[in-house]
């Protein structure tokens, strides 16, 4: 097990960003797929327009995901796709998320 202020200094190091649930459930669905629209994250995550919509500008502003606004036929449609900065900042909290919770795990 690793000194306590280590592991103070591991979970310290956890992307405050990506850990709030919402963003994580936004960023995991982003991550198995090329590009996803609104509607489809909305279904995964249950969140409302308004609270997709505004994680989804704090990811975008920390240049994690894209966000591109058009029309399917004649209907608007928003695709959201993570960027390489998203994808390598997601494998880093795990990374460090697993870090942490290796005393627990008895690793």
């Amino acid at each position: 097990m690793p000194p306590a202020d280590e592991t103070a200094t591991i979970t310290a190091a956890v992307d405050r960003l990506i850990h709030e649930p919402a963003r994580l459930a936004i960023m995991t669905n982003l991550f198995v797929v090329a590009s996803a629209n609104a509607t489809y994250l909305l279904r995964q995550t249950d969140l409302t327009w308004g609270n997709l919509g505004s994680h989804l500008n704090k990811l975008e502003d920390a240049g994690y995901v894209t966000v591109a606004k058009g029309y399917n036929g004649k209907k608007p449609e928003t695709t959201i796709s993570l960027t390489e900065k998203g994808r390598e900042a997601l494998l880093s909290y795990r990374d460090r998320l697993l870090d942490a919770l290796a005393p627990v795990a008895g690793d």
